[in-house]
């Protein structure tokens, strides 16, 4: 059977027998999930960091960890959760690395011109997403976009309940805030001055 040929009858293949493969060792089954899954990370990454290139490598690194552990699963139905929790790692892991690089609001004022160039909501809102702590950004992106809750957060990033229910709520005021100014800095062009 040829390559092609496989791709497509895994295609037709339940998610679930996908994944029951894919943990039993079957290479052509986590190929089959990566190109299943792949939009969601990718989607996931890019409100984290705003940059489609870091995104994309931020996936290849959860697909790569996915790889590696997926016989740790012990449960399919978990597989869902289980794959959030590998790209959250993912990018905890990253933001410690570049901690340590002693990056982040130089790179954000760099990019601070590029980003009132593009009008529009959603350019408002990832510039708006970058101004956060990076530990506020993942919780609120888990909590709005991903629509977990406070206790499903606090449980995936290890931390009190309370803990991460004030991060979510932190992050949700400095947004609107800062979203706020954007509608009254907003020149007739509809461009920030």
């Amino acid at each position: 059977m040829t390559t092609t040929a496989l791709d497509q009858r895994l295609a037709d293949v339940a998610e679930s027998a996908v994944i029951a493969m894919a943990v039993a060792g079957d290479g052509p089954a986590v190929v089959e999930l990566i190109r299943r899954r792949q939009h969601g990370v990718r989607r996931f990454m890019r409100q984290l960091c705003r940059d489609a290139t870091f995104a994309d490598d931020l996936a290849q690194q959860v697909f790569v960890r996915m790889w590696r552990s997926l016989r740790q699963l012990d449960s399919l139905e978990r597989f869902n959760g289980w794959l959030k929790q590998v790209m959250v790692s993912v990018w905890i892991d990253e933001m410690r690395h570049r901690r340590s690089r002693i990056q982040g609001v130089s790179a954000v004022k760099q990019e601070d011109a590029s980003l009132r160039q593009s009008p529009g909501l959603e350019r408002d809102l990832e510039y708006a997403l970058a101004q956060l702590e990076p530990r506020t950004r993942l919780c609120v992106v888990l909590a709005y976009s991903e629509g977990h809750s406070h206790a499903e957060i606090a449980a995936m990033l290890a931390m009190p309940l309370g803990t991460a229910k004030s991060l979510v709520t932190r992050g949700a005021h400095e947004l609107r805030s800062l979203l706020r100014d954007y509608a009254l800095d907003t020149n007739s062009s509809g461009a920030l001055p």
